[in-house]
């Protein structure tokens, strides 16, 4: 379903950067919930973009954002004021922005996967997945589900990395900030 998401997707950047509204446009993609799935740097990583005229191109922005972060930023871009004490103070992402917009389109690309592929029922973890209940959002065991995803791609015998949680801790010293990570 994740080819099939992409392909979506991109699907809609395309008709909204080839349309009369794409020159004031701003397309905010967030996933939904990490939760706990694996990842190298951390557990609550969540891949975001940000699509529009005015997002600098090939730019790094090595920026520190959260949730409220975009929401404070779309807050921002239509007048908003902020809904709460927590967007109020997320950091805006004015480093993603720049002032002279580059009106150049978006043409999707095909899936590289075939979108219609069901999974083997001997896969690994198949037949444990097929136990689990998706009735309702997180009634799967988390974990396990994670595992499983892991194994189908990277393979039967990968090992999943272990989860990472970390902290932001902002100080501010001198009238300078200062950001670092406290792992554990």
């Amino acid at each position: 379903m994740v080819a099939d998401n992409d392909l979506a997707l991109g699907r809609i950047v395309e008709a909204i950067t080839k349309s009369r509204f794409w020159k004031e446009s701003a397309i905010f993609i967030l996933e939904d919930d990490a939760q706990n799935g694996p990842d190298h740097v951390d557990c609550h990583r969540s891949p975001a973009f940000v699509i529009s005229p005015f997002v600098k191109r090939q730019a790094v922005d090595s920026t520190m954002y959260s949730t409220v972060g975009m929401l404070r930023t779309m807050e921002l871009i239509l007048g908003l004021p902020p809904m709460s004490q927590y967007d109020a103070a997320a950091t805006p992402m004015f480093n993603a922005f720049q002032a002279t917009p580059v009106l150049t389109g978006y043409t999707v690309r095909p899936a590289r996967v075939p979108i219609d592929e069901r999974n083997d029922p001997r896969a690994p973890g198949a037949q444990a997945s097929a136990a689990m209940d998706f009735s309702e959002v997180d009634r799967a065991p988390e974990l396990e589900l994670n595992e499983i995803i892991w194994k189908s791609i990277r393979g039967a015998t990968a090992t999943m990395p272990p989860p990472r949680r970390a902290a932001w801790v902002r100080s501010i010293e001198n009238g300078e900030r200062e950001e670092r990570k406290d792992e554990k």
